[in-house]
């Protein structure tokens, strides 16, 4: 996916209001980049902007090199939001873009299975989101993401409304997931840890109006890639990353000082 010069402006009752502006940022296939920066300086409508679920005002989002146009089934977006169909079972939640596809019966129960599988509901496969937990209802929701088969994966904070506990046993296992499945992942965090944990790459942006700061390279042997994030945090090199991420991210939240004069 290419996100080549885009920006985003919104008219307001008070005014315009710029969200994101001329951000240029590459990722390659299989590769899981992170976006960190302050509150409201436009990360997650870079992302909505890259799913294609609003236009931006200047720029364009190319996926193979072709322009990726409206949201369709290469890419696939989970947010913090679960989103899930109260009335639809979990089975039924999860295979729903598969019946919109006309995918066929076969192949849809054999791509629903592998889901359950893979993010340990099959238990669950009759229940319903309201008996579900939080943690359960976003395995429904990436599974829901996953079993479309796409090509990218954009994820908005998917784990900010999940407790501490929940989220670091997603964290790993979306981290061990991706990589194993090779994913193409551009994830949307609040999280200094969890963007260098989760991430090939960790993108930092500017406050409002969102620019591409810098961009952190992770190294892919790290030891601490096989750990939770807990132990990840009792690494040296680990705490070095979290350390320069912040400090960029510190920078554009710190109240500027007047020059003396």
């Amino acid at each position: 996916m290419e996100i080549c010069g885009v920006s985003k402006r919104f008219r307001t009752r008070t005014g315009a209001i710029q969200a994101v502006d001329s951000c240029d940022l590459s990722i390659s296939a299989g590769e899981f980049v992170t976006i960190v920066g302050p509150s409201g300086c436009g990360k997650s409508t870079l992302l909505t902007v890259a799913a294609g679920l609003d236009e931006p005002t200047t720029g364009r989002i190319l996926v193979d090199g072709a322009l990726a146009g409206k949201p369709g089934p290469k890419r696939s977006v989970v947010f913090q939001a679960f989103a899930l169909f109260p009335s639809q079972t979990v089975a039924q939640n999860i295979e729903f873009g598969l019946r919109v596809a006309r995918v066929g019966a076969a192949e849809r129960e054999r791509r629903l299975a592998q889901q359950l599988e893979l993010m340990g509901l099959e238990q669950f496969r009759k229940a319903y989101p309201h008996e579900l937990s939080g943690g359960m209802k976003q395995r429904v929701a990436i599974a829901r993401a996953l079993v479309v088969q796409p090509e990218i994966l954009l994820m908005d904070e998917p784990f900010g409304a999940l407790d501490a506990q929940t989220r670091a046993l997603l964290q790993e296992e979306v981290s061990r997931l991706c990589r194993e499945m090779r994913y193409t992942v551009l994830f949307i965090t609040h999280s200094v840890e969890e963007a260098v944990y989760l991430a090939d790459r960790v993108v930092v942006m500017t406050k409002r109006p969102g620019r591409i700061k810098a961009e952190i390279q992770v190294p892919r042997d790290a030891e601490w890639r096989n750990r939770n994030i807990e132990e990840a945090l009792g690494y040296a090199d680990f705490n070095s990353l979290r350390q320069e991420v912040w400090s960029l991210v510190k920078e554009e939240i710190t109240p500027q000082q007047p020059p003396n004069e």
